[in-house]
């Protein structure tokens, strides 16, 4: 890049920083000094969302047809990120083929709380597993010569405020839960791009963090590509370009431009700061493919997509009911209830909806796979129907879960149980007929007070494009439910993020620390309803000869596995170590690897699981580095975070640790703190003050201009505008999902994020002069 680097220091300043923003909603400005052309972003996390006649980050101007792959709680299930290499690539061929050079995806944010309305979107609530799995997914991706781009970095765990909201954390926390995953995805899959989060960590915008952005990600991690912000999530710009920001999208129409020329001249920014990110532009358009993309095979793709989906789809009980027995000679008399079985619910809704290539639904297959008579009921409006139908049948299928307006990005849930009436018609069908089957389709756990009552409950998450013909192939059999749980089913509210969630809109503290889904369950002895890792098979597995081997923290854990039934199915060997007296506070059980295996019947196969430093590590904040404290640590071969095979005690040397009695950052600190002189301990700082709503800046949302009179008056216009334009776009009769995204969005807005999306037709020093305006007059009672 010598050469390229050499061409851009000719260019004048203001071309320079003008490159560092896109042209467009989804492009790059094109380079022609240097012979490039501009290059096309998408979204991407389970398919192409590519928008050739419309610009929005909502998911609501149409898209181009392309494969729906299950969303990411979906794949994850499958633990095995040779199956979402897979799928990458397919997403790569896609994308090129529709001339993207980036896709934005995957997201790895750690599911703090079961009720983040993305969560669908991301992986898991540990960070081993979405490391691993997003860097299989990014050297698919990248296999075809598109860029990945992992997101959100960092620690975006909720949407209520998004844009405004700080993420207050412990560095250990961050460092061991938040981070870790991005750092595996970084080190394993080396994505050609990272995307920046909307929210601030500890007082500080991501997108303006010097620290994470050029110490961690670059310094230390080893990152050596493109920084782009989420869509409108530019911070301070100038702040931006020195912490490392390459990329503003979408184009601001250079708004933000004069600010840092100016920056330069006046000796506030280096020169050589701009030039390395324009560097980083030139390499991405360099880098990006300019052969012909070889044409697209949806079939196959479709069939690919069904396979992650049964691969992802978790069995949680059975009693035998399952597999149903399809054959001419048992004829079962099956009942199919519930709305979703006809007119399935496959994805979320936001910025990820794609515009499916075709769409199996569960009713139309399972009638043409069933021998016998099979009848339908809609289900939700008429429970007695349903049940009378149930009663009169062998086997009741009965099809629930979240509607689409309950889950989607730009909002949280406000609870985690499903719609009663969806409860009510489990409940009535159970008690209808004993042989009950019940199919989830959800991006997220939710509560199951009549868990114990069926037959067997399969959870399908939202499965994709071929989510209808996939659960059919694992209801009569015909696949094994390769699924294991990538989070935890709580079996009540009763977990320590719940204290912290979305109840504020400038400040989230993370008083639980290391304590996250079954980290918490597993230490505090709150059983989860289905524990981590768990899900069953239609065979059976012998597991013996388990073992550890090597020296130090270099380790092999050793486990043969014998599938002792009589059809072919998968398993997954999970390793979990326990630091026995540890002066640190640690969880009762870390992840510390996993491997996913296919056996035929009768077959059996040996594996090899390898731990390293890592595996036995803590982050120590006062020296800033990882340190192995020596002792004996016990490695557990497990089926789940509770379902333990083998526990193999060893010792490993490392460093004799002694840190100073500072309260909850010592030993005995409490699962949870709950206070702020805790947790002020535990952060080792003073929590930090909480933007007050006045005097208004151009960080303020729309939602507190009424805390004066001229803002209310500014809030209504403002709001009458948005109204405008999503009537315009959604039309006379509007999907509920995406007015309300569309109104919560715009609710929750910064007035900076008006002016990043305007196109250039706001600034932000008339946006300043706005606020400093509206800020008299203050209304009585407001908070300040």
């Amino acid at each position: 890049m010598t050469e390229i680097r050499q061409q851009l220091a000719e260019l004048p300043l203001e071309r320079q920083v003008a490159l560092l923003s896109g042209a467009s909603f989804w492009s790059t400005e094109a380079i022609p000094e240097l012979g490039l052309t501009a290059v096309t972003l998408t979204d991407g996390p389970h398919g192409v969302r590519r928008q050739p006649d419309g610009a929005d980050h909502l998911g609501i101007a149409d898209s181009v047809p392309s494969t729906c792959f299950p969303t990411a709680s979906c794949l994850a299930s499958s633990w095995d990120p040779e199956l979402l290499d897979e799928v990458g690539a397919a997403l790569g061929r896609e994308a090129r083929s529709g001339d993207v050079a980036v896709l934005l995806g995957p997201g790895l944010n750690i599911k703090r709380h079961p009720g983040g309305g993305r969560n669908f979107e991301y992986f898991s609530e540990d960070p081993l597993l979405s490391g691993r799995l997003a860097a299989g997914m990014i050297r698919g991706i990248q296999s075809t010569g598109v860029a990945a781009c992992p997101k959100h970095f960092v620690a975006n765990n909720l949407e209520s405020y998004r844009m405004v909201s700080d993420s207050v954390i412990d560095e250990r926390t961050l460092r061991e839960l938040y981070l870790r995953g991005f750092e595996i995805a970084v080190s394993e899959g080396r994505p050609r791009t990272i995307m920046t989060s909307y929210n601030l960590v500890n007082g500080e915008y991501v997108a303006d963090s010097e620290r994470l952005l050029q110490r961690v990600l670059r310094d230390q991690w080893g990152f050596d590509g493109l920084v782009v912000t989420d869509w409108g999530g530019i911070g301070e710009r100038v702040a931006g370009v020195r912490a490392g920001v390459d990329l503003e999208m979408p184009g601001s129409g250079g708004a933000h431009d004069a600010a840092v020329v100016d920056a330069v001249t006046d000796g506030d920014l280096d020169p050589d700061q701009v030039l390395d990110r324009a560097v980083a532009v030139a390499r991405l358009l360099t880098d990006a493919p300019t052969d012909p993309a070889p044409p697209v095979d949806e079939v196959e793709h479709h069939r690919l997509a069904r396979r992650a989906a049964i691969a992802g789809t978790v069995l949680l009980t059975n009693d035998g009911t399952l597999p149903l027995d399809a054959s001419a000679e048992r004829a079962l008399d099956v009942a199919i209830i519930g709305r979703f079985a006809a007119q399935p619910r496959y994805q979320g809704a936001g910025s990820s909806q794609v515009v499916p290539t075709r769409l199996d639904d569960a009713r139309r297959h399972l009638e043409e796979r069933l021998t016998g008579r099979v009848r339908y009921a809609s289900g939700y409006d008429d429970i007695p129907a349903a049940t009378e139908l149930a009663g009169d049948a062998d086997v009741a299928v009965v099809f629930v879960g979240l509607p689409d307006i309950d889950e989607a990005e730009g909002y949280d849930r406000t609870s985690l149980a499903l719609p009663p009436e969806h409860d009510d018609l489990v409940t009535a069908v159970c008690a209808a007929n004993p042989n009950t089957v019940v199919v989830l389709a959800n991006g997220a756990p939710v509560l199951m007070p009549w868990a114990d009552r069926p037959a067997a409950v399969v959870e399908a998450y939202l499965g994709g494009q071929a989510s209808g013909s996939a659960i059919t192939s694992v209801l009569v059999g015909d696949a094994e439910p390769g699924g294991r749980l990538a989070e935890s089913f709580p079996a009540s509210m009763v977990f320590p993020s719940e204290q912290n969630f979305a109840g504020s809109t400038r400040q989230v503290q993370y008083r639980e620390g290391l304590y996250v889904g079954y980290r918490f369950h597993d230490a505090a002895e709150v059983a989860a309803r289905f524990p981590f890792g768990h899900g069953m098979s239609y065979t059976n597995f012998e597991w013996s000869d388990a073992r550890v081997d090597g020296d130090g923290t270099d380790r092999n854990v050793h486990v043969t596995i014998t599938n002792t039934g009589d059809r072919a199915g998968s398993d997954v060997v999970q390793i979990y170590v326990r630091d026995i007296e540890s002066t640190v506070y640690r969880p009762d059980r870390e992840l510390r690897g996993f491997a996913k295996v296919h056996l035929a019947a009768g077959a059996s196969t040996h594996v090899e699981i390898t731990l390293d430093e890592r595996s036995f590590a803590y982050f120590d904040v006062d020296e800033d580095r990882w340190r192995v404290e020596s002792g004996d640590f016990d490695v557990i071969v497990a089926r789940s975070s509770v379902d333990v095979h083998e526990t193999i005690r060893i010792e490993v040397a490392g460093e004799t640790i002694s840190i100073p009695p500072t309260g909850a950052r010592g030993p005995g600190r409490p699962r949870y703190v709950s206070t702020a002189t805790e947790f002020e301990q535990m952060l080792g700082h003073g929590i930090p003050r909480p933007v007050p709503v006045l005097p208004f800046t151009i960080d303020t949302v729309i939602a507190e201009l009424d805390a004066t009179r001229l803002g209310r008056l500014a809030q209504r216009g403002f709001l009458k505008i948005a109204d405008r334009q999503t009537a315009k776009m959604l039309g006379d009769d509007p999907d509920p999902v995406l007015r309300k995204l569309s109104e919560r969005m715009i609710r929750e807005a910064p007035l900076r994020f008006l002016v990043s999306m305007s196109g250039g037709t706001g600034s932000v020093r008339a946006f300043d002069g706005l606020t400093k305006l509206l800020s008299a007059l203050r209304v009585t009672g407001r908070r300040s």
